[in-house]
């Protein structure tokens, strides 16, 4: 994914990723009605894929086997502390998305934007 955003720095802020990746709902309004559509599904595909795919793994509660545990291995303390509250939010999301009786798909969806955004502050913090 990292080739397909290549300069993560372009984006000041993480909800401008989120909307370029096209994880953003689209917004109809007309005079005083504003509704929401589905995603705008622009920019990358392949990126958004990806996220979307990722994001369906958050449906299982947080935890770090020794897999993960031997790939953290070297990385910054700020960026392991990112992906430790990103794993709890985003479990936390899926959950209540689901709760709330919205789709997989739906909260998948939901959750990938999460996870871009907190892609975004990984990056940036490195």
């Amino acid at each position: 994914m990292n080739l397909e955003i290549c300069d993560w720095q372009r984006f000041r802020r993480a909800p401008q990723l989120a909307c370029w990746l096209g994880l953003t709902p689209a917004l109809y309004q007309s005079g005083e009605s504003r509704s929401q559509g589905p995603i705008t599904k622009t920019g990358s595909s392949y990126a958004r894929r990806l996220l979307v795919e990722a994001a369906k793994h958050y449906a299982r509660p947080p935890r770090i086997g020794v897999t993960l545990r031997n790939r953290q291995q070297g990385q910054p303390d700020h960026v392991l502390q990112i992906a430790w509250r990103a794993q709890h939010r985003l479990f936390r999301l899926q959950g209540r998305l689901r709760e709330r009786g919205k789709p997989a798909h739906v909260a998948a969806v939901a959750v990938a934007r999460e996870l871009a955004c907190f892609l975004w502050a990984a990056a940036v913090a490195a």
